[in-house]
């Protein structure tokens, strides 16, 4: 693949985090910024970027006092030529954080940036300046492109270990130098306390950093808040934030545990029993602690096309926000289905409409994998199939109609990415091996987690005739990351041929599996 090289970038994220050093404490982290502070402002936080294009892009931070967000750009790491952006008041309003729209950026160039965080009453007081840098995509093909993915994050109780040096994932995602990273969903479990300690199978203990608002399940938006800000007390994180763009997704724990429109709990941690309370808390926070271009807008949708130049276009889906109620989703009409009708109808548009080499869609569920909810008690399903392997039923409607679109309109290129249940592995989807034909074939991969519990490989159910070319899991449940399972997958897309390439990586890097596919073939 003709790759750029990162001129610099390693030199920069040596200052990338100065400002943040010397907080890391959970108590000093955990609590809400006072208005009355000494000194200067503070992002301790460090920065972000996402949803990159070719000409744009959006910058993060968060301060610990009201502050006016500047935001400076170079071409060098000198800075000796900028250009000054200024962004929003942050105040308590967004739990002081905020989100600077940067435009009209060259493309396929290296963008060096540092935020200044200025006192509102008088605009030269300014704290330590947080830098960092990225890459925005290219409008040359022959440049190509390398992105990652993965998901779930401080999941089942398995948090910041120091013992473990952290969410150490990040630099071994770090060191391959991608273009962005797409998190696909489980960003937090704002369902999931995190206790100082927790014993292991082997006699030894896990020890987490723990905070206030970890101490029980996420009701109130501060506590929603203190989830998002948990996982920036890990300098591995920070150092990758300030280093790769991300496209984020959100799926069920950054709210609760399977979750869906319209739900009353039964679980007895809870007070607040209206999921739906709970969610518009939850997207509040997760509006401010990520650089999303679509939340902004009216409607606050999380789904949404990122274009990254002529080789590729993402797809990101939302299969929380518009899906019915979990049930045993073996129904023979649906309308509605994980997507929703409005959805399903705008992705079918973006598909007809883009002209990128490929189309990834970015799926927070996988689509043949059976993912029960049991949580209730009843053998209700929480994604896609069911495990009836005849003809399409409950949800496997809706995708049905979305994969005879795909061929039928001679869509190519298409290619999906997923998360959620906790290892990783490859299926190819066949007509000839299903019991629904009227599609093209077409690639799944999965991967995760980031940092959470590794659970054993998911029973396929054959209405779209999937096959596990690869599969890596552990036969026990809840395997904490001491115990290995942690992964991520990389995607190369050659400028010059157009192939793309998929390996599924474990936690340092070791590659456990590679498919390359070809440009040009409808669904792939």
């Amino acid at each position: 693949m003709s790759h750029r090289p990162f001129p610099g970038r390693r030199s920069v994220l040596r200052g990338s985090l100065a400002a943040s050093a010397a907080l890391t404490l959970p108590t000093a982290l955990g609590s809400a910024p006072a208005f009355a502070l000494a000194g200067r402002p503070k992002a301790g936080w460090g920065v972000q970027t996402g949803d990159v294009t070719c000409d744009s892009g959006l910058v993060w931070v968060r301060s610990d006092r009201p502050a006016r967000m500047i935001v400076e750009t170079s071409a060098t790491e000198s800075f000796r030529t900028s250009r000054r952006w200024h962004g929003p008041l942050l105040g308590a309003d967004t739990d002081f954080t905020g989100t600077t729209r940067l435009r009209g950026l060259p493309s396929g160039e290296q963008i060096h940036y540092r935020v200044l965080l200025a006192d509102p009453d008088d605009p030269r007081r300014t704290g330590e300046p947080v830098t960092g840098t990225f890459r925005t995509a290219s409008a040359r093909r022959r440049d190509g492109i390398r992105f990652l993915w993965s998901g779930d994050l401080a999941g089942q109780g398995w948090g910041i270990n120091p013992d473990f040096g952290g969410y150490t994932i990040y630099n071994a995602m770090g060191a391959l130098d991608p273009d962005f990273f797409l998190c696909s969903g489980d960003n937090i479990y704002a369902d999931g306390p995190i206790t100082s300690s927790v014993a292991l199978p082997d006699g030894s203990t896990w020890r987490n950093i723990t905070t206030q608002e970890k101490s029980k399940v996420a009701e109130t938006l501060a506590e929603f808040r203190g989830n998002f800000r948990y996982n920036l007390l890990d300098d591995n994180l920070k150092r990758f934030n300030a280093q790769v763009p991300s496209i984020i997704q959100w799926d069920d724990h950054e709210v609760t545990n399977n979750w869906y429109p319209g739900e009353i709990l039964g679980d007895a941690r809870y007070t607040e029993k209206s999921v739906d309370v709970l969610a518009s808390r939850a997207r509040q926070a997760f509006s401010e602690y990520f650089p999303i271009s679509t939340l902004r807008r009216p409607d606050g949708r999380v789904y949404r096309t990122v274009r990254h130049g002529p080789l590729l276009d993402v797809f990101v889906l939302d299969m929380r926000t518009y899906r019915n109620a979990n049930s045993t989703d073996d129904q023979t009409t649906d309308a509605q289905g994980i997507l929703g009708a409005e959805q399903l109808k705008w992705l079918k548009g973006e598909l007809s409409r883009s002209r990128a080499v490929w189309k990834v869609i970015a799926s927070d569920m996988p689509l043949g994998l059976v993912v029960p909810d049991t949580g209730d008690g009843k053998p209700n399903i929480e994604a896609v199939a069911q495990g009836d392997p005849g003809a399409p039923l409950g949800r496997e409607l809706q995708i049905a109609e979305l994969l005879r679109f795909i061929k039928h309109r001679r869509i190519t290129g298409t290619v999906w990415l997923t998360a959620d249940v906790h290892h990783t592995s490859a299926q190819h989807y066949q007509p000839s091996r299903a019991a629904f034909t009227d599609f093209e074939p077409f690639w799944e991969f999965v991967s995760g987690p980031l940092n959470a519990g590794a659970f054993p490989a998911s029973a396929l159910d054959n209405t779209f005739g999937p096959e596990r070319v690869f599969v890596k899991a552990p036969t026990a449940s809840n395997v904490s990351p001491a115990g290995g399972y942690q992964f991520f997958g990389e995607v190369d897309i050659d400028g010059h041929s157009g192939e793309l390439t998929v390996r599924l990586r474990e936690q340092d890097g070791t590659v456990l599996f590679t498919q390359v596919l070809q440009p040009g073939r409808v669904g792939q």
